[in-house]
C-alpha cells in the first residue's frame, strides 16, 4: 500500500476511534481504540469500568478509580474472548499507550500502533519502539 493510501486509512480509523471514545462514561478523559487486521476491525474498546461495575470512572475527588480499564486493554480482552487473533494487527488509539497497555500490546502480537494524542509519560511508546512495534503519531489537529 502506498504511504498516502496508508495515511488515509490511518486517519479514517483514528476518526472512528475518536467516535468510539465518546461512548466512555469517564469524565476526565475519554479514550477509544480499534484493532484492525487485513483492513477489518476485529475489536474495539473504550476506557471504562469492568463489566458489572457501575459506570462511574472517577472517585469523589475526581481521580480515576484504580480498576478502570484502558481502551486498549478493553479491545485486547474483547479480541481474546473471540475467535480472532490480533497477531500482526494494527491498534488505533486516541491516546498514546501507557506502560501497562504497552506490555499487553506486545504480548498480543500487535505489530503497529497509531495514536492521535500524546500522554504525558512516553515510556509506553518508548517500550513499544524498543521492542520493534511500529509506532505512528498523527496529531488529531491534522484531521
Amino acid at each position: 500500500m502506498s504511504p498516502a493510501k496508508q495515511y488515509s486509512y490511518d486517519v479514517a480509523y483514528l476518526k472512528m476511534a475518536t467516535e468510539w471514545a465518546k461512548l466512555s462514561y469517564c469524565k476526565r478523559r475519554q479514550v477509544g481504540a480499534l484493532i484492525v487486521k487485513d483492513k477489518m476491525i476485529i475489536s474495539d474498546g473504550y476506557n471504562g469500568t469492568p463489566s458489572g461495575f457501575e459506570n462511574i470512572c472517577e472517585d469523589d475527588e475526581g481521580l480515576t478509580k484504580w480498576y478502570v480499564l484502558h481502551a486498549e486493554a478493553n479491545a485486547i480482552t474483547k479480541v481474546a474472548h473471540s475467535t480472532q487473533s490480533a497477531e500482526g494487527a494494527s491498534l488505533y488509539v486516541t491516546l498514546s499507550p501507557c506502560k501497562e497497555c504497552s506490555k499487553l500490546i506486545l504480548q498480543t502480537g500487535i505489530k503497529r500502533v497509531v495514536y492521535s494524542r500524546k500522554y504525558r509519560d512516553s515510556s509506553g511508546v518508548d517500550f513499544l519502539k524498543e521492542t520493534g512495534v511500529e509506532v505512528v503519531y498523527i496529531d488529531q489537529e491534522s484531521f
